[in-house]
């Protein structure tokens, strides 16, 4: 099958050479940038609303019987009801949605071209916040949010690589403007789409969630004129992106090259890596789903009177989390000038140690509260401090990993399966999220610190047994 490009990926931009550039970048940038921002609002919005819009309406009797062919789906669960099942429907959601971009690129390289995609992808995606009103139309909602968010995500992010030329250096810079996009709308989110859910009804954040999407729409087409659309274009060649927090851009077309023994080692090595980074991430992605039920339930969240809509934890962890990411970064800038800076495996090793931690927070948290009590949110704002930090060690550093041992030839190939640790991931915390129901709430947060623990150890070996022979054979 060949590709069928749209009339204009076929022909470039007119004048695009003489267009002038805002704040040192093209303007279609900016487009893209506040594009995303509003996907990413819509998006995390509904997904900071799913697991309590669950527990606490959808799946109570007397409403989950409205729900289209529920019953045949809920049988993929075995039988689970309550929070475990909630847990559980979150966790397939959220994975899905990190398998469903190989489709949509696919789609976009194959048959509709880039723009059509997008577009296919925004409204897909607007349709499903809209569906979320109807409880009759919830399974079918959340399908068309992962297909959506499939033909959306990548090939938006490939867009921003397709605006500048190889050879330009500013390209980069480009990808941290477009990741402040993403963290704007993470972190506005639950303050609007949250509070609306939580204090006028839950489809008053569906609502917005899906209004949001058509401001991302919006926006996109108003910013066409300042974007390169062609996937055949003669200065750039197609990139390819996945995730919330990094795109790697393409790299200019080379011979195939074989690979060497030593090559095969460095795969091997990678992939048995990738299920060792899903136990990894399971704390920190527990937090919209098992976290945010028992914070809503056992958190004193009243201030002034008045009780805080949970959802605004979110809110919190993305404001720290950015923070942190920023503040990893100049320290270790700080720290390599006077002393030698620790290698990428050694930071996944302390970033475990934090992950303990910042679990260990909410196990105090747990172990101390006293009968008919709520929890006060010392413990819980240390775990977000802390679990940041580990944050800030493990997936940036984990993707600079594997962008650094995988082998030129199949660089790419290799960083697309990395992010099946995420879809692992995700997949287990809506498994591990149902104990949350069965299990002494201490026992529970145990358990995520033995998954950091766990992981940590891995890295050790890794680090002793593995890591410095492919330290001596990329050099």
């Amino acid at each position: 099958m060949t590709a069928t490009a749209e009339p204009e990926d076929a022909v470039p931009l007119v004048g695009e050479d003489h267009m002038p550039d805002f704040l040192g970048h093209p303007r279609g940038l900016w487009y893209l940038a506040f594009t995303e921002a509003w996907e990413r609002f819509s998006y995390y919005g509904m997904q900071a609303l799913l697991v309590l819009y669950m527990v606490k309406y959808l799946l109570l009797p007397g409403r989950i019987e409205h729900v289209a062919a529920f019953n045949s789906f809920r049988q993929l669960y075995g039988g689970l009801d309550g929070q475990a099942l909630a847990s559980a429907i979150f966790g397939t959601y959220t994975a899905s949605v990190y398998l469903t971009p190989i489709f949509g690129g696919f789609l976009a390289d194959r048959l509709l071209g880039r723009r059509r995609t997008v577009l296919l992808g925004a409204l897909t995606m607007a349709a499903g916040h809209f569906l979320m009103a109807f409880e009759a139309a919830f399974l079918f909602a959340l399908l068309c949010l992962v297909l959506g968010c499939g033909m959306f995500k990548g090939n938006i992010a490939s867009q921003v690589g397709s605006l500048y030329k190889p050879e330009d250096l500013r390209r980069a810079d480009a990808f941290q403007i477009f990741y402040l996009g993403i963290n704007a709308g993470v972190i506005a989110s639950p303050l609007i789409v949250g509070t609306l859910g939580e204090v006028c009804g839950w489809h008053y954040g569906f609502f917005a969630a899906g209004v949001g999407m058509l401001l991302a729409i919006g926006i996109y087409l108003w910013g066409q004129k300042y974007l390169r659309t062609s996937d055949n274009d003669p200065h750039t060649g197609p990139s390819r992106t996945s995730g919330d927090n990094v795109a790697t851009p393409a790299r200019s077309a080379a011979p195939k090259a074989k690979l060497t023994g030593r090559d095969w080692r460095a795969v091997i090595a990678l992939i048995l890596l990738i299920p060792v980074l899903a136990v990894a991430i399971v704390p920190n992605n527990q937090i919209f789903n098992a976290y945010l039920v028992w914070g809503d339930q056992q958190f004193d969240l009243v201030f002034l009177g008045k009780k805080l809509p949970t959802t605004w934890l979110v809110t919190l962890d993305a404001i720290v989390s950015v923070s942190f990411l920023a503040l990893v970064a100049l320290f270790y800038r700080w720290y390599g000038k006077r002393w030698r800076e620790p290698d990428e495996v050694t930071k996944l090793i302390i970033g475990s140690g934090f992950s303990i931690a910042g679990v260990l927070c909410l196990f105090v948290a747990a172990a101390t509260q006293g009968a008919g009590q709520k929890i006060g949110l010392f413990w819980p704002v240390a775990f977000h401090f802390i679990n940041s930090i580990a944050f800030a060690h493990l997936l940036p550093v984990s993707l600079a990993l594997f962008a650094k041992v995988a082998p030129k030839a199949i660089n790419a190939t290799i960083i697309g399966l990395y992010y099946l640790a995420f879809f692992a991931a995700n997949s287990l915390v809506g498994w591990v999220g149902g104990f949350y129901q069965t299990m002494p709430t201490t026992t529970f947060w145990l358990l995520h610190a033995g998954f950091a623990a766990g992981s940590g150890l891995c890295f050790l070996l890794f680090k002793f047994v593995v890591a410095h022979h492919l330290e001596a054979e990329t050099r």
